[in-house]
């Protein structure tokens, strides 16, 4: 069944209740006298404005009649499928785990003395002890510091985890340390940030050469040409290294009667890096 309306079906206005409004007539004080020339007539609201409203109406009525009309002749639009295309699974076994050699997880979180690089042939005791069978706890690594009362609170806070390390002599005069430093890192990237440290305190020594560690990223080795007054030792040269990897900081000293050539720290900086 067919639905029809028509716009005269739908409103008629007599013309009997459409009525004039009188023009109101000005009114003149005794005293006031009219401007000089025509004064502007006010505008008639009553009669056009109920034709408008009755143009608006019939306009509305009239559109939605029509839209109806049209959109009932039309046959419906068949909506899209909501289903995706079936998805080709992979077939064959999962992949193998990660050897625990290509793991970094695995190698750090394991005996974390066993990456530190190993003692080389001919070289000998340091003759002074570090730590206890590789490691520092959190009060001896502090020691190392400066200020090692601000340095044990900034460490508990950093979340220091653990700390190995290794040392030895080499010939008569040169003292290899080697640390390797790893932190929890639950909320933050620590291990980054002391590297920065490192690295800051490092360029403070005048008389300095630096070069960055290849395959590191920002990791820095350092030469001091000048021997280490600060500390009260005018005879003794010194060189260090410092590189992070993960969750793990290297830290690599080395102390001589002679100036310790580049060649030597970072070797030492690459071959550690490499292990880790």
């Amino acid at each position: 069944m067919r639905t029809s309306c028509s716009v005269g079906d739908v409103l008629e206005v007599p013309e009997e209740s459409i009525e004039e409004v009188p023009d109101p007539e000005p009114e003149l004080g005794p005293e006031t006298e009219p401007e000089p020339g025509p004064a502007p007539r006010p505008r008639r609201r009553g009669r056009t404005t109920l034709l408008i409203a009755v143009g608006a109406v019939l306009g509305v009525v009239a559109g939605t009649c029509t839209g109806y009309l049209v959109q009932a002749d039309r046959a419906p639009d068949a909506l899209p499928s909501l289903s995706q295309a079936t998805l080709t699974q992979a077939k064959g076994p999962a992949p193998e785990p990660l050897a625990a050699a290509q793991d970094r997880r695995v190698k750090t979180d394991g005996d974390l003395r066993k990456l530190l690089l190993k003692r080389p042939s001919g070289a000998r005791d340091a003759g002074y002890d570090v730590g206890v069978d590789g490691w520092m706890d959190l009060a001896e690594y502090a020691e190392t510091f400066d200020e090692p009362a601000d340095a044990f609170s900034d460490l508990v806070a950093s979340e220091f985890r653990r700390a190995a390390v290794a040392n030895w002599r080499e010939g008569s005069s040169l003292f290899v340390e080697i640390r390797l430093v790893q932190f929890r890192q639950e909320d933050e990237l620590v291990v980054a940030d002391d590297s920065d440290d490192a690295y800051y305190w490092a360029e403070k020594k005048s008389d300095t050469d630096s070069w960055p560690i290849p395959g590191t990223g920002d990791g820095m080795a350092y030469v001091h040409n000048s021997p280490d007054s600060e500390a009260g030792y005018t005879d003794v040269y010194n060189a260090e290294a410092h590189a992070w990897r993960g969750d793990v900081e290297m830290d690599i000293w080395v102390s001589s009667a002679k100036p310790v050539p580049k060649k030597k720290i970072m070797d030492l900086a690459e071959r550690q890096m490499e292990r880790l």
